[in-house]
């Protein structure tokens, strides 16, 4: 998970040029203030602020520490703050310890004496300023682990969500093999014997085909150019069968080629004009195949002028199959549509979003 998903640390090495450009600043404040106030000794200010800044800084990686081992509480704020702040006393006497030490120390070495107000005075004061920093420095602690915890959550989620498509694909993928590997085997079958030629050109096309279903929970899109190539072939199967029964006609906007649509998404609706019509009538079929591109949508229709005068009540392997597939890739940006068309026969509309 953690060569996924980063952890805190690199989050807090940034923070560390915030941190440091803080303490900057109230170094040259401090700097500035006791110029206007006429003392020019300024390694005193810079003595009094950096060993704030040092034991600030001590605290801080103490804390950041300390809250490394409180994740699991970041969805119980209260116990969270009780076990953070539970040693606070302490730390409050060893930062006000280790800040004067370091300023003893210092003046010490310079053959200065450090002074300061009377004890009880000082100590309020710095338990007041101790409080207000602890608090500050707590609360944007807290909310800095929330939100990384939460970003990490959101990634671990829709990792989960994109697994569970790629699974569901790649099975909705596997049952189109059987289905289309039946129809196919079947039409070339019928010319081995007559037409031995076609039957070896028909068998070279369906490799391909059925490279490209194997393949499709790998890519589950494809350019809908990719995908008319392989539509053409799966075409040339059947006609060679129906020579005679069906004619195709192609009608595709050339804005539309770069739009991805899902891998062997239109030979089902396809395979079902033969399944459905004609193979089940003598009279010659039309099938239209069309593709326009506007606004953002891709809208392909497939047309057959069958026989059929009303809308089936319940849709086939094909098109529960394709139903889903769009579901899972689009929501419900997609859609796939049945109408009949005027005169007799079906009109399979598929319209989803054009994304390159």
């Amino acid at each position: 998970m953690n060569d996924v998903f980063p952890t805190p640390k690199p989050m807090w090495r940034r923070l560390s040029w915030f941190w440091a450009a803080f303490w900057l600043l109230m170094l040259a404040v401090s700097v500035q203030e006791s110029l206007w106030m006429g003392h020019l000794q300024v390694w005193r200010p810079l003595v009094d602020t950096g060993s704030s800044a040092i034991a600030a800084t001590v605290l801080a990686i103490v804390q950041i520490r300390r809250a490394d081992r409180l994740s699991r509480l970041l969805n119980q704020p209260i116990r969270w703050f009780l076990r953070l702040w539970a040693w606070m006393p302490l730390q409050f006497v060893a930062f006000v310890t280790g800040m004067y030490a370091l300023r003893l120390a210092v003046y010490a070495l310079a053959g200065q004496r450090y002074r300061h107000g009377p004890w009880p005075a000082v100590l309020t004061y710095e338990v007041t300023s101790f409080l207000l920093y602890f608090t500050l420095f707590s609360g944007i602690h807290f909310g800095l682990r929330s939100y990384r915890a939460w970003v990490d959550e959101r990634l671990v989620a829709e990792r989960q969500v994109s697994l569970a498509r790629q699974i569901q694909l790649a099975q909705l993928t596997q049952q189109l093999q059987p289905h289309f590997l039946f129809n196919a085997l079947n039409t070339i079958s019928s010319l081995i014997h007559s037409d031995p030629d076609s039957a070896d050109r028909l068998l070279t096309r369906l490799a391909t085909l059925l490279r490209a279903t194997t393949d499709a929970s790998q890519r589950p899109e494809q350019p809908l150019a990719d995908e008319l190539a392989l539509l053409r072939a799966y075409a040339a199967i059947m006609t060679q069968r129906f020579a005679d029964r069906v004619r195709i006609t192609w009608d595709i906007d050339p804005a539309a080629h770069d739009c991805h649509v899902p891998t062997l998404a239109l030979q089902p609706l396809l395979e079902n004009c033969f399944h459905h019509v004609v193979e089940r009538r003598m009279a010659p079929t039309h099938i239209a195949i069309r593709g326009t591109c506007r606004e953002g949508r891709l809208d392909i229709e497939i047309e057959d002028d069958g026989d059929l005068q009303q809308v089936p009540e319940r849709r086939g392997v094909g098109l529960g199959n394709l139903a889903q597939r769009l579901q899972s890739l689009h929501g419900g940006e997609a859609r796939l549509d049945l109408r009949v068309r005027a005169g007799g026969g079906l009109i399979v509309g598929v319209s989803l979003p054009c994304a390159h």
